[in-house]
């Protein structure tokens, strides 16, 4: 008899979802879908209000990357302003973006993906979570929270807050850094460098050489990349061109505005996520021998798409990486890898930033003027490439949003990576904790921010609802499309 297995909800990410496997007659799978369970609405209600009051609005839409969307909005609050922020503000950001950058990688690989490998995929649930953890490293742990903190701090310093911040404005930056808070932020950075240099040289040593078996199995898909470049074709979180990369390494580069030239994004009944995929390519499927279209967003993808990396330590283990691993690189857990070679350079670019000069410029803001035009704006979040598209009218009121996610970026992926996961590790019939458990982990990889991909209002939401008695049977259903 054909079997469902359900998995929900998915923990340790943020957000809510579930897995529904289905199994054949022999206890083997049949196929797998990862379905996302909410919906927040948030280009809908962006619709109808001024455009500088949407880089106060999207950092809502998660509490976990408000800096991704805040900046990715004032970018666009920017271009449809059309102007050109000063160089200082420039900096500014990006250096509120990297200390952002070290809490959120910081956060998820020891906290989120930690037990995962730390107390082992097959150990008990009941300590296989942050409180093991810190039970089994506290001296880690501690260091752990003391720097997640920190990232925090640092933000809080240059914005006056460190969550849903509003201190980017259309124009530049509405809070210059004085002298004083740069020396804080000094210290900081180090202490955040510092912290970045034991963690990639600690997995190295303790974490990754355990599990090479499981990274060269668990959830292996093969697809394009998408990240942002900058000149050069070096890494640059904050600012550059798209480069889009085909599963052989070659790739083209376009202009940020120009993304839906080059991304199409498919629909299926089952989830609220869209679908986005490689428009060039000509069609869309997650078939896992014969993928069409499918690419991949977040830390694997940009150290596969970029040729260097502009500080000089990261670029040491973005050669050693390559070296392990080629170019590009598709195995689907080597995402923790490059999530701490990312940790390292945004504290060494944190370094270089706070140290600059300009920093303390108290020439930060540009007066705008409201104007019918259309806006976007393009950061590289910690989950993946993150789009944030305006259209105003000639009062400055916005008309039209689309929002392009990481995570909606990785919708397909992810599925093809659970599927393959769930292909390789459920066979006839057999699964248990631990197994469904490495199959959570081929989601979890991605860093996922469920709450963040599913915003569009437009159309009817499908919704079903399904009935059971007091002991599980199933008694209805009602579904509205």
């Amino acid at each position: 008899m054909k079997k469902t297995i359900k998995l929900a909800p998915v923990t340790r990410v943020e957000g809510h979802a579930k897995i529904t496997i289905q199994l054949d007659e022999q206890g083997n799978v049949a196929d797998s879908r990862v379905n996302v369970v909410e919906l927040r609405g948030f280009e809908k209600f962006c619709t109808g209000r001024p455009i500088e009051e949407i880089p106060r609005i999207t950092p809502r839409i998660c509490g976990v990357c408000p800096w991704a969307h805040h900046l990715a909005s004032a970018k666009a609050a920017d271009a449809a302003f059309e102007v050109d922020i000063p160089l200082a503000a420039k900096k500014i950001r990006e250096l509120a973006y990297m200390a952002h950058y070290i809490h959120s990688h910081t956060l998820h690989f020891f906290i989120l993906a930690g037990p995962d490998f730390v107390m082992g995929p097959d150990a008990d649930y009941s300590v296989r979570n942050v409180i093991g953890v810190v039970n089994k490293i506290p001296d880690i742990a501690k260091e752990v929270v003391k720097i997640r903190y920190t990232g925090q701090m640092m933000t809080q310093i240059m914005a006056g807050k460190a969550i849903h911040p509003d201190v980017a404005c259309p124009g530049g930056w509405s809070k210059p850094i004085t002298e004083g808070e740069r020396t804080q932020l000094k210290e900081m950075a180090n202490e955040c460098l510092e912290f970045a240099k034991f963690a990639i040289d600690f997995a190295k040593k303790n974490i990754f050489p355990q599990y090479l078996d499981t990274v060269k199995t668990l959830g292996v898909i093969e697809t394009g990349f998408l990240g942002i470049v900058s000149n050069g074709g070096a890494m640059n979180l904050y600012d550059g061109k798209l480069r889009m990369m085909n599963k052989d390494g070659s790739y083209e580069d376009f202009e940020t505005t120009d993304y839906l030239n080059y991304i199409a994004e498919h629909v299926e009944p089952w989830s609220y996520l869209k679908f986005p995929y490689q428009k060039k390519a000509g069609g869309f499927s997650m078939d896992l021998e014969n993928p069409v279209g499918i690419y991949r967003v977040n830390t694997l993808a940009r150290v596969n798409v970029v040729d260097n990396i502009p500080t000089p330590l990261a670029q040491a283990e973005l050669e050693e990486f390559r070296a392990s691993f080629g170019r590009p690189a598709q195995l689907t857990l080597l995402h923790h890898w490059a999530r701490l070679i990312e940790l390292l350079y945004a504290a060494e670019r944190a370094v270089e930033l706070v140290n600059d000069p300009d920093i303390t410029s108290t020439d930060i803001r540009k007066k705008v003027t409201p104007r019918a035009a259309r806006g976007i704006g393009v950061v590289e979040a910690p989950r993946g490439t993150l789009i944030h598209d305006y259209t105003t009218d000639e009062n400055g009121m916005v008309i039209a949003v689309n929002i392009i996610v990481g995570t909606t970026h990785n919708n397909a992926p992810i599925n093809m990576s659970v599927k393959q996961a769930a292909k390789n590790l459920i066979k006839n019939g057999h699964y248990d904790e631990a197994i469904c458990n490495q199959v959570e982990m081929a989601i979890r990889v991605y860093d996922p921010c469920f709450s963040c991909a599913t915003h569009n209002l437009d159309g009817a939401i499908a919704v079903k609802v399904d009935i059971f008695n007091h002991q599980g049977e199933l008694l209805d259903s009602f579904k509205n499309c």
